[in-house]
């Protein structure tokens, strides 16, 4: 079936009405009113009924069955938009939701104003073992809003699912200097060689990120090693055949 990939640009409002029929514009229409109208009144605080949901939400629910499942994720993400969803909406949706509707609130984040508050969303999906929630929550609200130890750890999540790392936002700005993520994936690249696999392609492209700048040893990484002598010591490099360990560990 037809899916938005995770770096498929999300349309417009525009480009949707351009590229819908007639019944689905104007279910859309009807969705969009009912957004309008929830951001206009919006939730006052928890409901003792986890379930309950405004008709936005399940407009949502619908987008793929109403508008076609390659114009979910731009219908979903619209709909979160238009109703200037919360933090309760989009945590209410994300644990309700099928993978799909997870994925989408994942993609919206960053056009969310919700500041640090859906961290949580992010991690959630980040121990998943779905690739297209992965790769969507790697994005710009991660780049942002990740910290630096829950950042480097989604960094391997992506080489251990197979991932490109093309889908993680500010990648090679995060990267540059961090001498913890450099170690992190040379003792990846030992394990898998000593147990006979590949070392991934990414991972030496990452790794090669983490050298730090002629004057900036990047935002989030300490400071660099230093020999006996004082002098900077080298960065880890990921191992070779000829320089990995033998035996498994």
């Amino acid at each position: 079936m037809p899916m938005t990939s995770p770096d498929a640009p999300l349309l417009t409002r525009k480009e949707l009405d351009a590229q819908l029929g007639g019944a689905a514009r104007a279910w859309l229409d009807e969705a969009f009113a009912e957004a309008a109208h929830a951001a206009a009144h919006p939730e006052p605080g928890p409901s003792g009924n986890t379930y309950a949901a405004p008709p936005w939400e399940l407009r949502y629910a619908a987008a793929g069955r109403q508008c076609g499942l390659e114009h979910a994720d731009s219908v979903r993400a619209l709909l979160l938009i238009e109703a200037r969803a919360g933090l309760a909406a989009v945590t209410r949706l994300y644990e309700q939701g099928t993978a799909a509707e997870r994925r989408a609130v994942l993609l919206t984040l960053p056009a969310l104003d919700l500041g640090a508050t859906a961290v949580a969303l992010v991690e959630d999906a980040l121990r998943a073992n779905d690739t297209t929630l992965i790769a969507a929550a790697v994005g710009p609200y991660a780049g942002d809003r990740l910290d630096p130890h829950n950042w480097r750890h989604a960094v391997l999540k992506c080489l251990f699912t197979g991932v490109p790392v093309d889908a993680v936002a500010q990648l090679a700005r995060r990267s540059r200097g961090d001498a913890e993520l450099a170690r992190m994936l040379g003792d990846y690249a030992a394990e898998r060689i000593a147990a006979g696999r590949s070392v991934p392609a990414d991972l030496h492209r990452v790794l090669a990120l983490t050298a730090p700048g002629p004057n900036d040893p990047g935002p989030d990484a300490p400071g660099p090693a230093t020999t006996a002598t004082g002098s900077a010591a080298p960065g880890p490099a990921a191992p070779t055949a000829s320089t990995a360990p033998t035996e498994e560990s």
